[in-house]
């Protein structure tokens, strides 16, 4: 045969061939392109195509409830990282921190030795008014044992909390008592106070320290200035270090006091929030108080709104360490469940124009692990700032953007303390575990102190140098030499603070005599 007709002959049956074999294919895979979806002209279409083909067609039942609970942290922790979704018991949690009270009985307790002990019974709260003292040893929480069990400290605050109107029955171990004794309590309504304490620093210095912004706050701080004033405070001394913040409005209000009429608090501004700016009216009842605010890597979102809206102004002198670094407005939505979420909707920016939001990526939540490792808790030339974001004050002086509050005033990490001793005592926390056991020895003279100077009468007729040495050794902690010289002090200040706190006079007993080793503090009272 001719080549020629022998090739066209092959091609003809490749032809063929291929035909035939997509014809086939056809038959065998019929639906190979009829699932194909047109995705519609929104952003957001694929992915509710995705969850409604999984509904429809996944192969076994779907659980939606626990998908959902899965995906919405991961879907807004993408956003940044403060936006993000509570489930229901995180949210009554959260809100309950910052409504200024719980449902509960009443008590502060901790847990040495894998037992919880009362330290603290609220004055007028249903474990007072049940009977429960200081120094009492919680047993068993209704049906639950929880002591020599290793229960978890937040376990045992869940198994007391409740709703109020409801009765909770507590077992405890009382000293001189030979059984345990059983308090049915009926659980109400525990303030929670964001002003820790307030008093005298001196003559005319007043402290204030401020560990939240929750619902009450400006209340509280408005009745804590008050009597301040009344025993002679023209300056105040106003610690937010390691507040993390709360309610906007709080910080606004507070603001508001120390600022003249006008005087721009902060303002903020989102894609779809148009920009709002915030005014004092002039009508505050600080405006001539001298102000001295503390702040340090722990300060944040409303507390750098209050120390920002001061440092603009020129109207207070900030102390510490640089803030946080949280410049992001969240607004919260609550669904029907319980559950919620916080969403960032803006962003705030200090009177001189600063957002004082530091970079967020990968390596957010390490940052203030970064600033130790850089020594900037040590040295102000180790703050890394940002010429592109520079400011200025009312007065003219530069402030910088982009990354937390830095004060007026750097007052290093206090290391001069520091011995081998000193840490060693830190991490096994032989300081708070003495002191519950010199607590233990006196509770019954403990419980009816109640002012500082009986206190430090009290304080003064033990040896407790001699006896936490001797504890201490116990716990194979030894001072090197020169080690005692160097940090005894600090170590005896902090355990006589620890102990003030088991007399009804709690912080108010703990914060005066804790202050005395400050060196922020120091740094304030020196200025003239």
């Amino acid at each position: 045969m001719d080549p020629k007709n022998l090739n066209r002959l092959l091609t003809i049956g490749w032809v063929v061939a291929l035909t035939l074999l997509l014809v086939l294919a056809c038959r065998v895979w019929p639906n190979a392109r009829k699932n194909e979806v047109k995705i519609p002209e929104s952003d957001w279409a694929k992915l509710m195509l995705v969850l409604r083909s999984v509904d429809r067609d996944y192969v076994d039942p779907i659980d939606q409830k626990a998908v959902t609970e899965q995906i919405l942290p991961d879907i807004l922790a993408k956003l940044d990282p403060h936006s993000l979704y509570l489930p229901p018991v995180e949210m009554e949690e959260a809100e309950q921190d910052l409504q200024g009270g719980f449902d509960g009985i009443g008590i502060q307790f901790n847990v040495p030795n894998d037992t919880a002990v009362v330290t603290h019974v609220i004055a007028g709260g249903p474990s007072e008014k049940a009977g429960l003292l200081s120094g009492d040893r919680i047993l068993q929480v209704d049906d639950r044992v929880i002591a020599g069990t290793k229960t978890p400290q937040d376990t045992m605050v869940r198994l007391m909390k409740g709703k109020r109107g409801t009765q909770v029955m507590i077992h405890v171990k009382r000293e001189g008592v030979k059984d345990p004794i059983q308090f049915p309590i009926t659980r109400g309504v525990i303030p929670v106070n964001s002003v820790d304490v307030a008093f005298m620093l001196d003559d005319t210095t007043g402290y204030i320290k401020l560990s939240k912004f929750a619902k009450s706050t400006y209340l509280e701080f408005l009745k804590a200035a008050l009597g301040l004033r009344e025993k002679g405070m023209r300056r105040l001394v106003f610690d937010l270090r390691d507040n993390t913040g709360g309610y906007l409005d709080q910080a606004l209000m507070l603001s508001n006091e120390f600022l003249e009429k006008g005087d721009l608090i902060v303002y903020m501004e989102g894609r779809n929030r148009p920009r709002s700016d915030v005014f004092a009216d002039g009508k505050g009842s600080c405006r001539d108080i001298e102000l001295a605010v503390l702040i340090n890597e722990g300060s944040a979102s409303s507390s750098e709104i209050f120390a920002g809206a001061m440092q603009d102004n020129d109207r207070a002198t900030l102390y510490g360490l640089r803030s946080f670094g949280k410049g992001l407005v969240q607004e919260p939505l609550f669904f029907s469940d319980g559950s919620g979420i916080r969403l960032t909707v803006a962003r705030y920016h200090t009177p001189s124009g600063r957002c004082i939001q530091k970079p967020y990526g990968e390596d957010y939540g390490y940052d203030i692990y970064e600033r130790y490792l850089h020594g900037e808790m040590t040295s102000v030339d180790s703050i890394k700032v940002n010429d592109t974001l520079k400011f200025e004050t009312r007065a003219g002086r530069t402030v910088y953007g982009g990354g937390g509050i830095i004060p007026d005033v750097f007052v290093p990490l206090d290391t001069t303390h520091y011995t081998e001793f000193l840490g060693k005592c830190n991490r096994q926390s032989l300081q708070v575990k003495f002191a519950n056991q010199v607590a233990d020895r006196h509770r019954s003279t403990l419980r009816e102190i109640r002012d500082l100077p009986a206190l430090n009468r009290f304080l003064d007729g033990l040896d407790l140098k001699r006896d936490f040495l001797a504890y201490a050794a116990t716990q194979g902690v030894v001072p090197g030499p020169g080690d005692w010289n160097v940090s005894g002090d600090v170590i005896l200040v902090q355990v006589r603070a620890l102990v003030g706190r088991n007399t009804p006079m709690n912080d108010e007993a703990f914060y005066p005599i804790y202050l005395t080793i400050d060196n922020v503090i120091d740094a304030v009272m020196k200025k003239e």
